[in-house]
């Protein structure tokens, strides 16, 4: 891999990080805004959206659960509801490592397992691939 593509992976990567720092307001025409990171939840697992990675829709797999965002602190979580999607395989990749969640197989976001800010190695080739 060229040191250009290892830059901007790193660079990617730093970003992907710094939006795992959940759920903060952001500024918006002066007034605050909440804004959480996509997280769901696939058989006990829990995934984050992952940005510029391109892969391919497989079989579908179930559903998967969006919690509600709790971007105050101070809310009761269970005053919102969570939401529901369908979870698919992602080609090449085990559903244990990341999965792609949608309405329909051409309008899904694709999400991954962390450890910590770390992206799985599968994932990571996967979006140099996609460099």
């Amino acid at each position: 891999m060229s040191w250009a593509k290892r830059a901007v992976l790193a660079l990617l990567t730093a970003a992907a990080a710094a939006s795992v720092s959940a759920c903060e307001p952001e500024e918006d025409s002066g007034e605050a805004a909440p804004s959480c990171v996509y997280v769901v939840t696939y058989e006990g697992r829990t995934y984050q959206d992952v940005a510029n990675v391109e892969f391919t829709v497989g079989h579908e797999l179930g559903t998967a659960t969006q919690p509600p965002c709790d971007d105050t602190g101070g809310r009761n979580r269970s005053e919102e509801p969570s939401t529901t999607e369908t979870a698919y395989a992602v080609d090449g990749i085990s559903p244990t490592v990341a999965i792609a969640v949608g309405d329909a197989p051409d309008d899904v976001v694709f999400v991954a397992v962390r450890s910590g800010n770390e992206l799985p190695a599968e994932v990571e080739k996967l979006i140099a691939r996609s460099w």
